[in-house]
């Protein structure tokens, strides 16, 4: 793997709330903690709480807009954490391949 895989990144977006509300803000384009609260099960202090998370990680940016932030997503940092779970994926797809040629050659041994 090139880089090392960002913590603070999967764990923000390791919450299915978070997912859901960056989902909302690609889909529907940038939005506020009220909007968004208006879509989801949660109150609009939990949404706030969510977005400080997603924005502490870089994955939305808000834009002061009289008493309220529009968030949008930033895309940059969406197309990082994509490229993380890709080269993990590809680790771990390595690794099971290790695995099944050591468990098919054990196979082998004792057939033979």
């Amino acid at each position: 793997m090139s880089e090392p895989v960002d913590d603070a990144l999967w764990s923000a977006i390791g919450d299915p709330t978070r997912r859901r509300m960056l989902d909302l803000l690609l889909a529907g384009g940038p939005g506020t903690a009220t909007s968004l609260s208006e879509q989801l099960p949660v109150t609009r202090q939990a949404v706030a709480k969510h977005l400080g998370v997603l924005d502490r990680v870089g994955l939305v940016e808000a834009t002061p807009s009289g008493r309220e932030r529009h968030y949008h997503v930033d895309e940059a940092q969406l197309e990082r954490a994509a490229a993380q779970l890709n080269a993990v994926g590809q680790t771990w797809d390595a690794r099971l391949r290790r695995i099944k040629t050591i468990a098919e050659a054990i196979q082998r041994d004792r057939e033979a």
